[in-house]
């Protein structure tokens, strides 16, 4: 590895296979910087967070992943773990793509790559945004726990390419399943809440699930998370919610509260899901989670 070198790693089975179906152009266009490009395919989960440790270990200060939400969950991990010195760029390639949108990242993969190339050339950063952390793992772009983070569970499930309208189908499945709503106690710095929940969100950016406008404030520059709590809701009631979730107008509704915090500790008194970016994690009954400002350098 030339530690001068651009550092793309590639998930091929990103954004139903768009990606790797993009790895010749991407590189290509990456190659105007100037700088050599060297490619590395993930194989499977968490692969991709190990290339990357591996690579900014050895000293790589310029990685840019192609992927979805699942592969800058796993890059920021690994330019994390190794120290936090390597700055990221991001090729939009995935269904969400929510940390692009938080980021001011074109959606349009090929104008991002054109966008990294000047950058790169350039030797010029984009902006630093802050980093989340939830027992041990770090996330870009949010943290969800209770029904959103079962609503990623069972969207995850599917192989259907009906892109962010899976999300929707997760939802309505979910609601028929059962609306959990487990006895949380949320303490961080804005105060206390203790009672049954439907879901605490701990937004970096302001989108989840590519189309849910979940945290319309939240700024992953602005050195706070916005902790979304929502109350026990019935399925009538989450059906009538779902258009205002959608344009980000929930915010303010009386089953609805939003805080500005730096640091959260959720308990359950049970295990419950949760999610990073996405990403199921393993059941738990307690989440620490703090915020690391200005964490991670952007392209």
């Amino acid at each position: 590895m030339r530690p001068d070198a651009v550092q793309l790693f590639l998930n091929p089975t990103a954004g139903r296979g768009r990606a790797g179906t993009r790895k010749a152009r991407i590189y290509e266009l990456l190659t105007a910087s100037g700088a050599p490009v060297e490619v590395m395919e993930s194989r499977d989960v968490g692969d991709l967070e190990s290339q990357v440790l591996a690579a900014a270990t050895a000293g790589a200060q310029t990685i840019v992943v192609a992927g979805g939400d699942g592969s800058v969950h796993e890059a920021a991990n690994g330019i994390m773990r190794a120290g936090g010195e390597a700055a990221l760029g991001v090729v939009p390639s995935g269904t969400g793509n929510d940390f692009a949108k938080a980021s001011d990242i074109p959606l349009d993969w090929e104008r991002a790559t054109r966008q990294l190339a000047t950058r790169i050339r350039a030797q010029e950063q984009s902006r630093i945004v802050d980093i989340g952390r939830m027992n041990g793992r770090y996330f870009a772009n949010g943290a969800g726990i209770g029904f959103d983070a079962r609503v990623t569970q069972i969207a995850r499930s599917y192989r259907v390419p009906i892109g962010d309208l899976v999300y929707l189908l997760a939802i309505f499945r979910g609601m028929l399943e059962g609306i959990a709503t487990p006895h949380m106690r949320l303490t961080s710095d804005a105060g206390t809440r203790d009672g049954p929940v439907t879901l605490a969100n701990i937004a970096n950016g302001p989108w989840v699930g590519g189309m849910f406008h979940i945290a319309p404030m939240a700024d992953n520059t602005d050195g706070a998370f916005d902790l979304v709590i929502a109350a026990p809701v019935s399925r009538l009631r989450i059906l009538s919610l779902i258009p205002k979730l959608l344009s980000g107008k929930h915010v303010g509704e009386k089953e609805v509260s939003c805080e500005r915090v730096t640091r959260v500790v959720v308990e359950s008194d049970e295990a419950i899901p949760s999610h990073l970016d996405g990403e199921v994690q393993p059941f738990q009954r307690r989440f620490d989670i703090d915020l690391l400002p200005g964490a991670l350098r952007l392209l």
